[in-house]
């Protein structure tokens, strides 16, 4: 107990004095959560980064990987970073304490910037496995992504959307690009991966193997648009990856980017208003449809929005909800 005791208030020491440290000196220190290397939201987070830097002088961004939208919302909480990057359905649940995070008490202290882009949900097998549908996943080994993570929580909606539970799939946990290795080596048969198409991970396998997407079927599409609000039904098109021949129909949600309450108006509409300005550079630069206009990037966002970014929106005639 005392040993324990003494960890928790190292801990706590250590995220006290790295807020410190963040709002010392000359310059505001900004920690982005993304999520893991591979995925959209590290390129995209990097973007972010190099635009800010170059059009904020007086920022200091650290981009930092971490397990995902959960993660990142707990890290927002805790105050320990100050962007992060999170899908709909997740920030819905941890902001009013529903879903997958019933039962504990709801994560509050940031606000939404904007909607980026719509992420898939993707079921990537290889085209040899012998699994063509969701229901041929039962008795196979499959990584739902890492723990905690919106990937996590999407797969077990489709999967029981099926009646696939624990008992019928064997579920692990791993990252993006350690699910690529282990299908690859046939040590799991199938790997779900939500993000944005194309995504860097999934594309660099289809180059060195041939793939299979997974739909998902008519009646198991309507039976999740039907029981969650943030669902969308969306289609990969043939050729979108390497080798795929056939487009692939699956649900999608929203990925929006949030800011700490802490951070000032000031800043956060600065970083609102770079968003925008360099919109046409991250369609080029990130493998996702980021069309994204002040417009769009309002809409179906289940959290307020920051001050910052509310009074961006209003000079652009746009009124949104902010706390």
């Amino acid at each position: 107990m005392r040993k324990r005791g003494k960890r928790s208030v190292l801990v706590g020491l250590a995220v006290l004095m790295g807020l410190l440290c963040a709002s010392c000196g000359g310059s505001e220190r900004i920690r982005f959560g993304s999520a893991g290397i591979g995925g959209n939201y590290y390129a995209t987070a990097q973007m972010i980064e190099g635009f800010l830097k170059e059009d904020i002088g007086d920022l200091e961004i650290e981009v930092k990987k971490t397990a995902g939208s959960a993660a990142n919302l707990r890290l927002l909480s805790d105050k320990y970073i100050q962007l992060g990057i999170s899908q709909t359905d997740v920030l819905n649940d941890a902001y009013y304490g529903t879903g997958m995070f019933e039962g504990n008490a709801p994560l509050k202290g940031y606000s939404a910037i904007a909607g980026l882009y719509t992420e898939a949900c993707q079921i990537v097998t290889l085209k040899d496995s012998g699994v063509e549908t969701v229901k041929d996943l039962q008795g196979k080994k499959i990584s739902v992504g890492e723990k905690e993570s919106g990937t996590e929580q999407n797969a077990q909606q489709i999967l029981l959307a099926y009646g696939l539970n624990d008992k019928l799939v064997e579920k692990v946990n791993l990252t993006y690009t350690e699910a690529v290795d282990q299908l690859q080596k046939g040590e799991i048969d199938a790997f779900f991966c939500t993000a944005g198409v194309q995504t860097t991970v999934v594309e660099e396998l289809a180059r060195r193997t041939d793939i299979r997407l997974i739909s998902i079927g008519t009646d198991e599409i309507r039976t999740l648009l039907d029981s969650y609000d943030y669902y969308s039904e969306c289609t990969i098109p043939a050729g979108t990856y390497t080798g795929q021949e056939e487009e692939a129909v699956t649900v999608g949600v929203k990925a929006v980017l949030l800011a700490s309450d802490k951070l000032s108006e000031e800043t956060v509409k600065k970083i609102t208003a770079g968003l925008f300005a360099h919109a046409s550079e991250l369609q080029l630069a990130v493998p996702v449809d980021f069309s994204v206009t002040p417009e769009t990037a309002v809409k179906n966002i289940p959290v307020p929005f920051h001050k910052g970014a509310a009074a961006y929106y209003k000079e652009q005639g746009i009124t949104i909800q902010e706390e």
